[in-house]
């Protein structure tokens, strides 16, 4: 990791840069992906699954017996975890229902909106260099509770051409039951345009790498939706010298070992704790199994310290993480001045791991620096707010003149006529 002592502020922007790969370069190599999906279905997949996940596939979707036998396969205590991550999960995303509220602006006006899950989502679960079955408890379950009716799952299949047994238990669980063994941008055309087997969705959900995003990004040009867009994963942390050298050095390591192409970044106010982390960082890299990943992810991370707390908050929020700890005894002060961020972790004893996969928040995030206009994944995230009106006659006496006027400011005099036709009806009724 780079250390960078008291930066200058004119050199934050090139500081806070994430190590990505040219957009343009990515979109060259995904755009004939997508085309060619879309032409060619079911055979394109297959290319591509054999391209790029070494392994050839005949049938894509995953039989209902697969589904049911996943449980088998998996110890009784990572099935404990998984259903009471499921419970925390459903709790915090159930909250998030919101009634109908009606409002009568003026008399015989009343206004509302109600929401209306999607009919049709599509989830993309990555499952390349990890399983992240917890994803699928993170899109399925809200994609649940918010009632839409149908729901595609594409992860990739490992070089046995099967999918991981926790992936499929999961789904299971959750109540998901079209699964498909596809991934990459392939999988994301599939979900977008149909194929012979994979049906084509509204809103395309999940997590992936800058191939995945890059593919999300181009299929929204053909009027498609998708959640947000979510690349490389990344942590930052603001700490203090009466942090835990240790517990900083876990938690750059968790989102570290995620990918080459993730980032971790530590500001502090505290020069005197930046060796106790790199020590700290040195010792536990040699424990991960995935610690090549995580030395070429450290390459691209950095430790910044601030001239003060104030000017930490700043670089924060100049930075807009995906994931951010306040490692500091008054965390829940310094998390009120935070205004991007994708989920906030406060507290010495609150690491970016409990949301990741237990607590209830959800774990699928703006990254990029996208969080200082995009929310994470809720439940608003699988409904469409429709907003509902009923006027009355008196309503119509009450508005209509207002309506007149300012159609006819805008020389639109259909719009006055619809309103005034109705008024002369009234008043004949009268």
């Amino acid at each position: 990791m780079q250390t960078i002592i008291h930066p200058d502020k004119k050199d934050w922007a090139e500081l806070l840069k994430r190590p990505v790969m040219d957009l343009a370069e990515i979109e060259q190599k995904v755009a004939p992906v997508l085309s060619d999906v879309k032409e060619n279905g079911d055979a394109a997949l297959r290319k591509y699954s054999e391209l790029f996940d070494k392994v050839t596939i005949e049938e894509f979707e995953v039989s209902k017996s697969e589904m049911e036998r996943a449980e088998m396969q998996l110890d009784n205590e990572l099935i404990a975890a998984i259903k009471r991550a499921k419970n925390n999960i459903e709790k915090f995303h159930l909250i998030q229902k919101e009634l109908v509220k009606k409002v009568e602006t003026m008399p015989g006006v009343l206004c509302w909106r109600k929401s209306v899950g999607i009919d049709k989502v599509g989830l993309y679960i990555p499952g390349g260099t990890a399983p992240l079955f917890s994803s699928v408890l993170m899109l399925g379950i809200p994609a649940k509770i918010a009632g839409c009716k149908e729901i595609v799952l594409c992860t990739p299949p490992g070089k046995n051409g099967k999918i991981h047994s926790a992936i499929l238990y999961s789904a299971h669980l959750v109540g998901i039951t079209k699964v498909f063994k596809v991934g990459g941008a392939q999988a994301v055309a599939a979900m977008a345009y149909g194929t012979e087997s994979i049906p084509s969705v509204y809103k395309i959900f999940g997590p992936g790498n800058q191939y995945v995003t890059a593919a999300k990004q181009l299929v929204t040009k053909h009027g498609i939706a998708i959640d947000m867009p979510a690349g490389p994963s990344e942590v930052a942390i603001i700490a203090d010298k009466q942090a835990n050298p240790e517990f900083i050095a876990a938690d750059l390591l968790s989102q570290a070992e995620h990918g080459i192409d993730s980032q971790v970044l530590l500001v502090t106010d505290s020069e005197a704790i930046v060796e106790p982390v790199l020590k700290a960082v040195r010792s536990q890299l040699n424990y991960l199994p995935r610690k090549e990943f995580a030395s070429k992810a450290l390459e691209n991370s950095k430790i910044i310290v601030a001239k003060s707390l104030d000017e930490t908050v700043e670089i924060i929020n100049a930075y807009a993480p995906e994931h951010l700890i306040i490692s500091l005894d008054f965390a829940e002060e310094v998390g009120e001045r935070i205004t991007n961020a994708g989920s906030v972790f406060l507290g010495h004893y609150t690491p970016e791991s409990v949301g990741d996969y237990a607590s209830g928040t959800n774990h699928t995030l703006p990254t990029n620096g996208y969080a200082k206009a995009f929310s994470g994944v809720s439940l608003d995230s699988y409904v469409k707010k429709i907003t509902f009106q009923h006027i009355s006659k008196t309503g119509m006496k009450q508005l209509g003149d207002t309506v007149e006027t300012m159609a006819a400011a805008e020389e639109l005099m259909g719009h006055k006529n619809a309103v005034t036709v109705r008024l002369k009806a009234i008043k004949k009724e009268e």
